[in-house]
């Protein structure tokens, strides 16, 4: 479905406390070109990200240890990994909230045919930025 897309398996880490929506996001993604790995609280998910940096992070925001929240605030002065809340929260100051801190998006729950559809829209978007922003200063140019 997605193959060919990227130039290399994108490396995908899904953060959520539920076993449910990791285990059916991981089949679903089964045989594409993405690797996924899963977390169940924000803070085993920093640290790993601090071994190997994923190419996207899809974190929910409510989770024990580490929050949603907790970890983009602890992971966006040394990850730059586009960051994308998935929540069943509908609080719009959670979302501004989000925004502001540094996530690049912020879906809300139902999601599970259409998700991956946005998830990869955004990640591609957001991909096609940087390169542009870093071709410019590469060429001296002013983003």
């Amino acid at each position: 479905m997605f193959s060919g897309l990227l130039p290399h398996i994108a490396r995908i880490a899904l953060v959520d406390d539920d076993r449910y929506i990791l285990a059916s996001v991981k089949m679903t993604l089964e045989g594409e070109v993405f690797e996924i790995d899963t977390y169940s609280d924000g803070q085993s998910a920093l640290e790993a990200f601090y071994r190997k940096q994923p190419d996207i992070v899809v974190v929910d925001i409510k989770m024990p240890r580490m929050d949603g929240m907790d970890l983009l605030q602890k992971m966006r002065p040394k990850i730059s990994s586009p960051v994308i809340f998935l929540t069943s929260k509908d609080d719009e100051i959670d979302e501004v909230l989000g925004l502001r801190m540094g996530a690049d998006d912020y879906i809300k729950n139902p999601f599970l045919n259409v998700f991956w559809s946005l998830v990869f829209g955004r990640y591609y978007a957001v991909r096609r930025s940087f390169l542009t922003a870093l071709w410019y200063v590469k060429k001296g140019g002013i983003c």
